[in-house]
């Protein structure tokens, strides 16, 4: 049974304790789909992505927990809202952490991919009840340390390039472009369809402020202070021409700040693990939040 965000967040009883302020922040950045009943689990989804791509995580899910589907405005051709303009990680963080307070979510599970995962890790830092445990699904802390910089200089002027390249771009070249990155990021022909549509739906000026945004934060120095249990799931594929040791290593190194963590590797997989190996990630879904 599924809910909006309006039914859960503003309705019934809740409505007295939301401020008008919370309200529009949460309207403004997200919105949420709630269904099945349980233990809390709120689930984010990386850039440029619906929240569909947790439909087979929900299916799986929704008969044991009461799920928070994310959908980031402006991500897959939805509303904007205030992510037409200006920052959007940091404030779509801020209002994940409004909807979970209003909502009175203690201490949820939270399971985002990719930029999601970020999220995560800011949350976890910025409001440490907000998260009872964490699952990563393929990111890093630093993002750009895939691109070969050492530094956040060298990071910042990359993602400069980056981000105007974007924004140069005509929407012709942008979804060529796009459909050539999403190719390695899924090995699922369906998967693959899905993300190369949800990323083409994408304003390209809201893809090219979060390619700067992730590109320029690193949440390494961080690490330390997130008490709640995290899993970290990676993939690896033998057609990326990188041994298993050296993926370990990758990910092992730049999440060895992180006190309480469990990495898993997946094989066989690309970026959109549940995409790729949606039996293997629901077997870690179910040990995480059990």
């Amino acid at each position: 049974m599924r809910s909006t965000l309006f039914t859960i967040f503003l309705g019934g009883a809740l409505a007295s304790s939301v401020s008008a302020a919370a309200a529009e922040l949460v309207a403004d950045r997200i919105s949420v789909t709630v269904m099945g009943k349980g233990p809390d689990v709120v689930l984010i989804p990386g850039a440029a992505c619906s929240s569909a791509v947790w439909d087979g995580t929900a299916k799986h899910l929704e008969g044991s927990y009461r799920l928070h589907i994310i959908q980031v405005a402006g991500f897959a051709g939805s509303p904007p809202g205030a992510n037409a303009q200006g920052p959007i990680t940091q404030p779509t963080v801020n209002a994940i952490h409004a909807y979970i307070k209003a909502n009175k979510l203690k201490a949820p599970g939270v399971i985002g991919h990719s930029l999601g995962g970020l999220m995560g890790l800011m949350l976890a830092v910025q409001h440490p009840h907000d998260v009872g445990r964490l699952m990563i699904v393929d990111e890093l802390p630093f993002f750009a340390v895939l691109t070969g910089v050492t530094n956040m200089a060298e990071a910042k002027s990359r993602a400069v390039a980056w981000r105007d390249n974007i924004l140069a771009e005509t929407q012709d070249t942008y979804a060529r472009n796009e459909t050539n990155v999403i190719r390695t990021l899924s090995k699922s022909p369906e998967g693959c369809q899905e993300a190369t549509a949800w990323t083409v739906a994408t304003d390209k000026s809201i893809l090219a402020r979060i390619t700067y945004e992730v590109m320029t934060t690193d949440m390494r120095p961080e690490l330390h202070k997130i008490k709640a249990p995290v899993t970290i799931l990676y993939p690896w594929d033998a057609s990326k021409h990188i041994s298993q040791a050296a993926c370990d290593k990758l990910y092992g190194d730049n999440y060895a700040a992180l006190p309480n963590k469990k990495l898993v590797r997946i094989d066989g997989s690309y970026h959109f693990i549940m995409l790729d190996q949606p039996d293997a990630f629901a077997a870690q879904v179910d040990a995480f939040l059990k």
